[in-house]
């Protein structure tokens, strides 16, 4: 990473602090308080040594300095616990704002963007990443302040009592951070590159878990096991390497600091014992005097040990913070939208106009295509894969930008409020989602305002209280459709879109992956809600769209065909061929079935 960028994103992360300068400034002001205690805890133990062992005070006479000094070190204590709770406060703060941003900027490039990388990694961004910028805002932007503050506070104490004292702590306090930014100019690197091989090991090891049951039917457990070796293999060789840069910085800083502390105590032994006759302004150096800076020079030094600790946390956070941004500031065509409301319960037209859709990049999909979606009528969509059935879907859903025209009741899409648009959509896919939840949670999709009522009524159309009843509303399943079938998945998605009642209903493959009872059951409860509503189903089972009121057939991004069935077969064209390859493939499947 060259320095230009380093730059900008310290620069980026420093930002982002504003956000919670209240309490990085209650964390700061709160460790000059400590130093400031620490200057008075000092004093009084100085004080007690110089008193016992000099002045030979009996320790009874001294029960008020005890005192002091243990009240003194519980104010420091409480000045150092409500200093972490400030700097957790402050990273607390701006982790959920950065948060926040990636989940904005995942909402507006849409599902067809998020589908590009796999889950492994976009759990990664979100989570582990943003958390490991956690320390930088808690821990080193408050430091950075200490730092220069504690020393200099200290220094202001310390020379009016011996200036020599004072010179040493002056000139070798620049040797620390000097020595830490050298020894930790890579780790930036180091950590980028963590980020990236860690990013890579959890989307392939996501995606595996997800397809263990593949991989064991074709045998590729092994295979697959060593790839994820390979993987953590390269993971854990850039983990090492920061490692190695944060134990290598860590000795340097504990090498200098120590001998700075070591040159203090030299001084002061060589100055009691009358060899060093400087640096006390003719007064001498007394027991107490030496006690004091003794005491004090470690705790000098301490705030630039701390700094050089987290100035890997920095690093982290800049290696983290690159992908993050990268992502945030990702360039791509925004999906339009407005604030024009559909009218409630009125039928849905759709119609589009030499309509181009286009991908998150600006890559043209679909178009020009023109057709219409009349109110009260139910469309097949059909094409061989890749022909841009989803894509045009995406468009109509409002995740993916277009240009020409797509209105919908006269009123273009990129005008309309889309959270409006799609409240009035009801959904059904070939791969039903289900979240970790209950029953009662995957129908209603949060809806509080739904009654068990009208659940159960859904439940009854779309013939899933036939299992639904067995168990319960609040029967738990998980988000892979742990403990239901394929088929009682998709009924239950059935009962969801039912539950939604939406004025126009999308269907995507609604019965693939079926057996041939729960595609009859499905078929049967989607016949009923649609009837009398706009509706466009995705199909490839070509035989059953007679009844249809019209069939759109794409190839390569453009409409080829249009019409009702009977006019479609009675000319040639991919409708046909693609009817008479359906044919072939049922009467094939119906002849295995009879051997």
């Amino acid at each position: 990473m060259d320095k230009k960028k380093q730059r900008s994103l310290n620069q980026w992360l420093k930002q982002q602090s504003k956000l919670a300068k209240r309490w990085l400034m209650i964390a700061v002001g709160l460790g000059v308080v400590s130093s400031i205690f620490l200057l008075a805890q000092a004093a009084l133990l100085a004080t007690i040594l110089h008193q016992l062992i000099i002045e030979q005070v009996d320790k009874y006479e001294l029960v008020p300095y005890f005192f002091g000094l243990a009240a003194v070190v519980a104010v420091r204590a409480l000045c150092s616990w409500g200093r972490e709770i400030a700097g957790y406060r402050c990273g607390e703060q701006i982790r959920i704002y950065i948060r926040q941003l990636i989940l904005d900027k995942l909402r507006e490039l849409g599902p067809a963007y998020i589908k590009g990388k796999p889950a492994g990694a976009w759990a990664t961004l979100l989570l582990e990443q943003v958390e490991d910028m956690h320390d930088f805002f808690a821990r080193y932007l408050p430091q950075m302040s200490l730092s220069v503050l504690v020393p200099f506070v200290i220094l202001i104490v310390v020379f009016p009592v011996n200036w020599a004292a004072g010179l040493i702590f002056l000139i070798t306090a620049p040797l620390v951070p000097m020595f830490m930014a050298l020894v930790g100019m890579k780790a930036a690197d180091a950590n980028r590159k963590n980020f990236k091989a860690l990013q890579r090991l959890s989307g392939h090891f996501y995606d595996r878990l997800q397809s263990m049951t593949t991989i064991r039917l074709f045998d590729r457990t092994k295979a697959e096991t060593e790839v994820m070796h390979g993987a953590s293999e390269v993971f854990r060789t850039r983990t090492m390497d920061v490692l190695k840069i944060a134990f290598l910085s860590s000795a340097v800083l504990e090498f200098f600091t120590s001998i700075s502390i070591a040159l203090t105590a030299v001084y002061f032994g060589f100055a009691f014992i009358g060899e060093l006759n400087f640096g006390d302004y003719g007064a001498g150096v007394t027991l107490f005097a030496g006690l004091f800076i003794l005491v004090l020079a470690p705790e000098f030094y301490q705030p630039l040990r701390d700094l050089g600790t987290f100035y890997h946390a920095k690093q982290q956070a800049v290696g983290a913070a690159e992908s993050i941004v990268e992502f945030i500031e990702t360039d791509v065509e925004t999906v339009r939208s407005g604030e024009k409301q559909l009218a409630d319960n009125e039928a849905i037209t759709i119609k589009a106009s030499d309509l181009e859709v286009f991908s998150p990049e600006g890559q043209k999909l679909v178009g020009p295509i023109s057709f219409e979606l009349s109110g009260s009528q139910t469309t097949a969509l059909v094409g061989p894969s890749g022909a841009g059935k989803t894509s045009l879907i995406n468009a109509i859903l409002g995740f993916l930008p277009y240009q020409g025209s797509l209105t919908i009741n006269g009123i273009e899409r990129s005008e309309l409020d889309l959270g409006n648009w799609r409240e009035k959509i009801s959904w059904v896919g070939q791969n039903p989602l289900l979240l970790h939840g209950s029953i009662r949670d995957n129908i209603t999709l949060g809806k509080l305002n739904v009654n068990d009522d009208v659940i159960n009524s859904a439940l009854e159309e779309s013939f899933s209280a036939e299992f639904v009843n067995q168990h319960g509303l609040d029967y738990p399943i998980s988000d892979r459709s742990g403990g239901l079938s394929v088929g009682q998945a998709q009924r239950l998605a059935l009962a969801r879109a039912m539950v939604q009642n939406g004025q126009f209903w999308l269907l995507d493959e609604p019965t693939a992956s079926l057996d041939a009872r729960s595609e009859r059951l499905v078929m049967q409860g989607l016949e009923k809600q649609i009837l009398g509503k706009t509706s466009l189903m995705v199909t490839h089972q070509l035989t059953p769209l007679q009844n249809v009121d019209q069939i759109l057939v794409m190839q390569d991004g453009q409409i080829v065909q249009a019409g009702t069935f009977n006019q479609l077969t009675s000319e040639s064209g991919l409708f046909q061929t693609m009817l008479d390859a359906n044919q072939a493939l049922n009467q094939a499947n119906k002849g295995n079935l009879d051997a």
